[in-house]
């Protein structure tokens, strides 16, 4: 059932350039002292940062130390805070940052369908937000000047089309594992790995989804229940969310005596969890997703929006895919 993939380009590279390439910059003076709840330098631009997550998370831990450092570079003084993906705390922590009258916020959402009274109160109160890494509600794109980080939706329609192409015409049933729910990167990587296969590949079936949370355990539980409502013979597929969620579901699937190599199983992330499984074979593919370009663009956004410069709506990373044929490669590399 399973075939070669065709061999992808190394791109990491022009994902490390792209936001110079997409941007220009301009220097300033800082001195960096900040992680979670703190502030980095003493620049010509004052801007909260307000996060979900920090260095409680690997992607965090990565992607901070080039935000920090863009952020020195280019004169601007971060406030960083991190919510743990609690709505309220994030709604108290905007509610300071409108106060504090900053020159921009940053705004990495906790949950997308809360965020909007933030917006509407630094609306407001006259400041410039930005988003990054999830980006907000298309109902509330005209809140925001502009979103950097991945194409979440592309990134579901790249893990289909790794599904598809394994599948060939071949019928299968697969699970789902999808993110928090709520979240927006949870919907749009959901919609557009389901949108791509009812549109694109007839022979897949869905039978079931559940959340896992972006977390292991969760998802370990989550596919054993899904193996047990439509019957372990009826799965030949699992597509999750993210690596760490993939994991769990690769767990469910060998506690079961279930050889995870004899399914297809795409995911998003390529990190240091999930790329050794693409390596072993456990993994048929995954989406290579860079927290240090996400990091570093989130502060070059919002610098050419405190400069006047013309933004596009959507600076997105590539949605690059990995297989067996470039899991190994220095280009994609995994960072976290």
């Amino acid at each position: 059932m399973k075939r070669t993939m065709r061999k992808q380009l190394p791109y990491k590279l022009a994902l490390l350039l792209i936001g110079a390439l997409a941007f220009a910059a301009c220097g300033g003076d800082g001195d960096s002292d900040s992680a979670d709840g703190g502030a980095s330098g003493d620049g010509d631009y004052q801007v909260y940062a307000l996060l979900p997550q920090g260095n409680d998370q690997p992607y965090g831990t990565t992607y901070l130390p080039p935000m920090e450092a863009k952020a020195k570079e280019l004169g601007i003084e971060l406030t960083i805070t991190n919510s743990q993906y609690d709505a309220d705390k994030q709604a108290s922590e905007c509610e300071v940052a409108v106060a504090a009258k900053p020159d921009l916020i940053i705004l990495w959402p906790a949950i997308g369908d809360t965020v909007r009274p933030c917006l509407e109160a630094a609306k407001d109160a006259g400041i410039p937000v930005t988003a990054t890494n999830s980006d907000v509600n298309p109902e509330d794109k005209d809140l925001i000047r502009g979103y950097s980080g991945p194409d979440t939706y592309g990134q579901g329609k790249a893990s289909a089309e790794i599904m598809c192409d394994q599948a060939g015409g071949a019928d299968i049933g697969i699970i789902v594992v999808n993110g928090l729910t709520g979240n927006s990167t949870a919907i749009n990587r959901r919609d557009g790995f389901v949108e791509h296969v009812e549109g694109n590949c007839p022979n897949i079936s869905i039978l079931a989804e559940q959340p896992g949370d972006w977390n292991k355990d969760t998802s370990q539980i989550a596919a054993s229940e899904m193996i047990t409502a439509v019957g372990a013979e009826n799965i030949q597929g699992v597509y999750a969310a993210d690596d760490t969620m993939v994991a769990g579901a690769i767990d469910a699937l060998k506690s079961r005596d279930i050889d995870p190599s004899g399914l297809i199983i795409t995911s998003i992330g390529n990190t240091l969890l999930g790329n050794p499984l693409v390596i072993s074979g456990e993994l048929d593919g995954t989406i290579f997703q860079s927290s240090s370009w996400d990091g570093e663009n989130a502060v070059v956004l919002a610098h050419d929006v405190l400069t006047g410069k013309d933004v596009e709506a959507d600076l997105f990373m590539p949605s690059v895919k990995v297989t067996a044929d470039n899991a190994e490669a220095a280009d994609v590399a995994p960072e976290w």
